[in-house]
């Protein structure tokens, strides 16, 4: 499982010219589930996330996590996460997981945030998705599950 994760200032995403989910400042995460991925690295990404202290502080350290700052997350799925550009000029995406694996873990993922006190809004699984943010600094990390960061 791998998630991308975004400091923002707001953030939105939109699907058929209504908006779905939106925050302030906060975290924008992509989600993307590979096969093989299982609740328990939902979890792990979600404890990531959630203690990650990528705000600054009043010396200007990077210090604060996103609830000591009161901040929220927009969670958006997004399989091309595991796009595969080495060959070719087309992508593949065989490494994504379906969507009957994929919405559990995903469901679970934005769960796990819920429960460690986390606002967590979202788009809509599958969908054409408009998304929009300011990335705030900026500021963009890539984690992976343990089982994909070998």
């Amino acid at each position: 499982m791998r998630v991308v994760i975004q400091r923002c200032k707001h953030a939105s995403v939109t699907v058929n010219e209504e908006i779905v989910g939106q925050i302030g400042k906060g975290l924008m995460v992509l989600v993307g589930v590979t096969h093989g991925d299982t609740v328990e690295d939902a979890e792990y990404l979600a404890g990531k996330v959630a203690s990650i202290r990528i705000f600054e502080d009043e010396q200007g350290k990077m210090n604060l996590g996103i609830s000591d700052i009161g901040g929220q997350v927009l969670s958006v799925s997004q399989f091309t996460l595991y796009g595969d550009c080495r060959k070719g000029r087309r992508p593949s995406f065989i490494d994504a997981a379906r969507p009957e694996q994929a919405v559990p873990v995903y469901e679970a993922f934005n769960e796990a945030l819920r429960r460690q006190g986390v606002t967590v809004e979202t788009g809509i699984f599958g969908a054409d998705m408009d998304v929009a943010l300011t990335n705030w600094g900026p500021v963009t990390l890539i984690v992976d599950s343990p089982a994909r960061a070998e």
